[in-house]
Order: structure tokens, then C-alpha cells, then sequence
């Protein structure tokens, strides 16, 4: 008897957990286009003023049609961004961009791009840029030598 009730147990289990795992697998398909970033913050950490402000989003096509982007936005001239014009197929992915311009000063970078899309959940997703542009040390700095006269001479 208590083999049958434990039959029974591990059959219901087993029946249970093969449920809960198609249920999650039928709930990831999306009808229609689906967009789905790899990050939706880029934090550049500390960079020098003028240094390499460049970085990419990475999206995947998680639906079931082609997702077309239609427009992608930055707040300022100083965030340029790049997304690619044709329709991404389910299942493959693309890259939007950006280029952050690090000006001649230092300051706080909190920027945000706002991409629209036909995505059927979420048509409008803001991606963000954060970090902080500081001056480079000394040593980056070349300082020209000068003479007695104060002319520039070389080192």
C-alpha cells in the first residue's frame, strides 16, 4: 500500500513540474514582434574628458514576426545614436549605437535614449547612458618645456 501512495506522489510530481515547464515555455513566445535588450544601461564608469564615448545595445527579436524600429531618440546632441533601418527577423538580434560625445569639461553623464519600435508589449523602451568624465592625470597631459627665454623646447 505504501508503495502505490508512493507511486502516486512521484507521478503527481513528475506531472506537476512537466506542467509548470511547458506553461513557462508557451509563455516566452510573444505573436507578433517582440523586442528584448541584453542591457538597457550602459554605465561607462569613469572616462577621461575627450576619451572613447562609444557603446552598443544589443536587442533580440523574441516574437514571432519582424520587429522594425521606428524611431530612436536622444535627449541632447551630444548622444548620437545608430539602429539599423530594416526589419529583424524572429529570433535574430541587431545593435543600436551610441556615440556620447565626452566634450572638453568634466561632468556627470545621465542621458537616455528612447527607442520606439512595433514591439507588441513594450513599444517604447529608454535605454540610458551614466557615468562621469573627469580630467586625465598629469601625465597624460603633455606640457612643453621651456627655456630660459620661455620659448618651447623639445624633451
Amino acid at each position: 500500500m505504501k508503495s502505490i501512495s508512493l507511486s502516486l506522489s512521484w507521478a503527481m510530481i513528475f506531472t506537476l513540474a512537466f506542467s509548470a515547464y511547458t506553461s513557462a515555455q508557451n509563455a516566452t513566445k510573444v505573436n507578433g514582434p517582440q523586442i528584448s535588450f541584453d542591457k538597457e544601461t550602459h554605465d561607462y564608469g569613469t572616462i577621461y574628458v575627450n576619451g572613447d564615448g562609444n557603446c552598443v545595445f544589443l536587442f533580440t527579436n523574441t516574437g514571432t514576426e519582424p520587429l522594425m524600429l521606428s524611431d530612436v531618440k536622444a535627449g541632447c546632441g551630444c548622444t548620437v545614436p545608430e539602429w539599423p533601418r530594416e526589419p529583424v527577423l524572429p529570433g535574430k538580434s541587431a545593435q543600436i549605437k551610441v556615440k556620447y560625445t565626452t566634450l572638453s569639461r568634466a561632468h556627470q553623464i545621465n542621458k537616455s535614449i528612447v527607442v520606439t519600435s512595433n514591439s507588441v508589449e513594450k513599444s517604447t523602451v529608454v535605454l540610458r547612458i551614466i557615468g562621469e568624465v573627469v580630467e586625465p592625470p598629469s601625465e597624460f597631459s603633455p606640457e612643453k618645456m621651456l627655456d630660459k627665454a620661455g620659448s618651447p623646447t623639445s624633451k
